[in-house]
């Protein structure tokens, strides 16, 4: 950040971390700034990622499902894995999206609610990035209200047959598994569908905005017949796929505040350079109480991430507590990310800065894994014990 302090040491945040947890995000910061970061305004400009090549990369650094235990998986604290959400965030949200899908919803799905032969076939290869996956919940007229999903299995004999549609799935189109929750005649259960199951298709959702260096996909199942073995035997109803997008929450709270650092970082160092009326742009008091302003959010998210992976390592973090994380540090990385940009003036709009890739970004992050609305009323019905979702 700047010549005299970084942000770091303002808050001390190295202070919190162990020697571990700093090496691990030392060593996905270095992944990120010479693998990804040069590429990623190309990337992003032509709306295309190189997955498969990007997915094995990360299998090495060991990042895909590194919370989980076993099975290939790296075995990391939740903390840790913050981090590296933390990390990837910071060159674009599209990478993180791309390790929270992969490691918190496909994989963890599998993990925890899988049978063994499931996480023995595709666990290994999903950690190590040689298989990708992809989580079908959301539909296209069921987001924020996953109960009513029209998604259905129905018996015929000893299999399932499904068909319906989900909408916004990262990862669809190049996976090579997608995790599906469907309603059955026994309530919501989650099915281990290879894609290259006759019926299923993926087509990929194009002219986006926000998350161009992601593959965002429909998911598409016409009469797809799966064995009695594809069922998930541990999830039962909503719990199992709302206990994924806790996971994938925890790892937003993180990265948002990488997209919100960067952007910050960049602020600074152009305000530096920026000689406006004969000084630089940052010797003027506006921009230092702009500066000054956001590096306050910037450091209380982190110390907030900080505190909710803490938490999770103990087994203790409650759902509204990592919504509690979710919402603000979103909502504090977007406004942050605007603000940057009126430092950087109109060359804040282009894509020689990252400063409005990250905003468009956020975006789709303030929306996905939960709206800010959905949050807001998780805390609401936590503190006064009522449910406004209905």
């Amino acid at each position: 950040m700047s010549d005299s302090q970084t942000l770091s040491q303002l808050f001390a945040l190295d202070s919190l971390l162990d020697t571990e947890e700093i090496a691990i995000r030392d060593t996905v910061r270095r992944f990120a700034d010479e693998k990804i970061r040069p590429h990623i305004g190309e990337w992003f400009e032509a709306a295309a990622l190189p997955v498969r090549e990007l997915a094995e990369g990360l299998g090495e650094l060991g990042v895909l499902g590194m919370h989980l235990e076993g099975y290939g998986c790296a075995g990391m604290s939740a903390t840790a894995y913050g981090l590296a959400c933390l990390e990837l965030e910071a060159v674009d949200s599209g990478i993180r999206s791309l390790v929270s899908v992969q490691g918190s919803l496909a994989m963890f799905a599998i993990h925890n609610y899988g049978s063994e032969d499931q996480k023995q076939e595709w666990l290994p290869r999903m950690a190590a990035g040689k298989a990708i996956g992809c989580f079908g919940l959301t539909e296209p007229d069921f987001g924020s209200n996953p109960a009513g999903m029209r998604t259905n299995a129905k018996r015929d004999g000893d299999d399932w047959i499904l068909n319906g549609t989900k909408m916004w799935i990262t990862n669809g189109s190049v996976a090579d598994v997608a995790v599906v929750w469907a309603r059955t005649d026994d309530g919501i259960r989650g099915f281990v569908v290879p894609t290259d199951t006759p019926g299923f298709s993926a087509p990929e959702i194009k002219h986006k905005m926000s998350l161009r260096a992601s593959v965002t996909s429909e998911l598409v199942l016409e009469d797809v017949r799966l064995p009695e073995s594809a069922m998930l035997p541990e999830a039962k109803g909503l719990s199992g796929p709302l206990g994924c997008l806790n996971e994938a929450r925890f790892g937003i709270i993180f990265g948002a505040m990488g997209a919100a650092r960067d952007c910050l970082e960049s602020a600074i160092s152009y305000a530096q350079d920026r000689q406006v009326f004969d000084k630089s742009l940052a010797a003027y008091q506006i921009t230092q109480v702009k500066i000054a302003d956001m590096a306050l959010e910037v450091g209380k998210g982190h110390l907030l991430a900080y505190h909710l992976g803490r938490l999770k390592d103990r087994g203790e973090a409650r759902p509204e507590q990592v919504s509690t994380g979710k919402l603000n540090d979103v909502r504090e990385a977007i406004a942050i990310a605007r603000e940057c940009r009126t430092i950087l003036g109109a060359n804040g709009i282009t894509l020689e800065y990252p400063v409005i890739r990250h905003a468009n970004n956020l975006e789709s992050v303030l929306t996905y894994e939960g709206t800010s609305e959905v949050h807001q009323l998780v805390i609401g019905r936590a503190l006064t014990g009522e449910a406004a979702f209905r």
